[in-house]
């Protein structure tokens, strides 16, 4: 490394740690898993028997035709506004993916199904900010970290199938250090070294599910997420000694930072899925969301400096910097409810399809959906600025299905596409100190979400 590379790592490391690296969590729970849920608004719970149900309810895997396999891609274009300033929360876009292979053991039908999100920007990034700065708390942080789900689904019932696994979520540790002798005069003649240490870590939370048949009516669903969050910690070291004028002075610094991060609250979800209608499917699903248990992500920070002058030579270190006092923030408890009907025209003749009743060439399911999100954000009236509002989104999407279309393709080729748009009424923000140095504030925006989505069932 050049004496003028090394010259540089001190305020190279300063500006990381002041400038606070960017990180998001999954997209699943935001925008979709599938162009098919996606379409519908999430209102899968009791409906999810493709690679989507190891989000939603993997029970419903055990229902899949045959071997599934997919593949594809979803872009959200976010613009949510501070004051009619767009707050730069960051578009998300990246591949969804997922296989599932039911089978028998013995006489018990069984699946297991995996899926996945990989951001297309990054796997984990990371973003800590003073609870005083204004941000879409919901979003800003929560969207773009890689998600995987493995599940398992048995059908012990003719009537019932069980179903459940773990998801995994991307963490980042980090920890650097710098060592060496300071020029202050000369910089470029300083010698220093660095070490730097990052891993790639994961933590795991539960999903679980059940449906129940209701004869020819449709199916009944519930389905359990846990808690999970990313503790995210960074550690910094700079160890030397630094040359004023000939003065040698020995000098350490360390600073320690932690902040939790892509906070998902445990979520109980109960689907109903209204199937009595050929080609028609209407469901309805109502979901308890445990936002109360939210935790600031507000980062918890130390700092400390000693430095040993020589005999004579006065040096007034400053303080270490006090502990920041974070405000709880109370966030509430809300319930979601989603909508979605799907109907399915059907053309050409009728063919056998593997692992399902006889079906026409070609069927073009249209879709369309609503969710409603009250935001769980409590009036920002004291020192945080949590931005939130309400959530508005309506679904559309389309497909094309084509049953049995080569001979090594007994199932279907399916291609799933789907867009939604969420909106985000304004929202006003009134403090109670006139003399809050952030003030009082409005805040709106809009979210338009599309994606696409190949299964080929064998």
């Amino acid at each position: 490394m050049s004496k003028r590379a090394r010259s540089l790592l001190p305020a190279l490391a300063l500006a990381w740690l002041l400038a606070a690296p960017e990180a998001r969590a999954s997209a699943p729970g935001t925008y979709g898993m599938g162009s098919r849920a996606g379409a519908l608004s999430g209102a899968v719970t009791a409906d999810a028997a493709d690679f989507s149900g190891c989000f939603y309810n993997p029970a419903g895997l055990v229902s899949a035709p045959g071997l599934e396999l997919s593949l594809g891609y979803v872009y959200a274009d976010n613009r949510l506004r501070i004051n009619g300033k767009d707050n730069d929360v960051a578009d998300v876009h990246g591949l969804m993916a997922g296989i599932v292979a039911p089978g028998k053991i013995l006489s018990l039908p069984f699946a297991f199904g995996i899926a996945t999100y990989i951001p297309d920007d990054g796997l984990s990034r990371i973003r800590a900010l003073r609870q005083e700065t204004p941000r879409w708390e919901l979003y800003n942080d929560r969207p773009t970290i890689l998600f995987l789900s493995v599940h398992l689904a048995v059908r012990p019932l003719p009537w019932l199938e069980i179903g459940g696994g773990l998801a995994f979520l991307a963490a980042t540790r980090g920890r650097f250090g710098i060592r060496g002798e300071a020029d202050v005069l000369h910089p470029y003649d300083s010698q220093l070294s660095h070490e730097v240490d990052a891993d790639l870590t994961s933590i795991r939370y539960p999903i679980a599910g059940a449906r129940v048949k209701l004869g020819r009516l449709g199916y009944l669903g519930v389905a359990y997420r846990g808690q999970t969050k990313l503790d995210l910690s960074l550690q910094a070291n700079l160890e030397g000694i630094v040359d004023f004028a000939g003065v040698d002075v020995p000098l350490r610094y360390t600073l320690e930072t932690r902040t939790l991060d892509a906070f998902q609250p445990q979520q109980v979800v109960l689907g109903l899925s209204f199937q009595a209608v050929p080609r028609l499917r209407a469901n309805f699903d109502l979901g308890w969301v445990n936002w109360s248990a939210y935790e600031s992500p507000t980062p918890r920070t130390s700092a400390h400096l000693e430095a040993e002058p020589p005999p004579g030579v006065g040096v007034e270190l400053p303080e270490d910097p006090k502990p920041v006092v974070i405000v709880p923030p109370a966030f509430e408890d809300r319930f979601v409810p989603r909508l979605g009907v799907e109907y399915v025209l059907a053309f050409g003749a009728e063919r056998r399809v593997s692992g399902r009743p006889p079906a026409k060439a070609v069927e073009i399911p249209l879709r369309a959906g609503y969710a409603y999100e009250r935001s769980p954000v409590p009036p920002q009236e004291g020192p945080t600025n949590f931005v939130d509002a309400d959530r508005h989104t309506i679904s559309l999407g389309a497909g094309l299905v084509l049953n049995a279309p080569f001979s090594v393709l007994r199932g279907a080729l399916r291609l799933d596409t789907h867009v939604a748009l969420s909106v985000l009424p304004e929202r006003i923000t009134q403090k109670a100190s006139p003399a809050d140095f952030v003030g009082d504030y409005r805040a709106d925006g809009t979210m338009i979400a599309g994606g696409a989505t190949l299964t080929a069932s064998f």
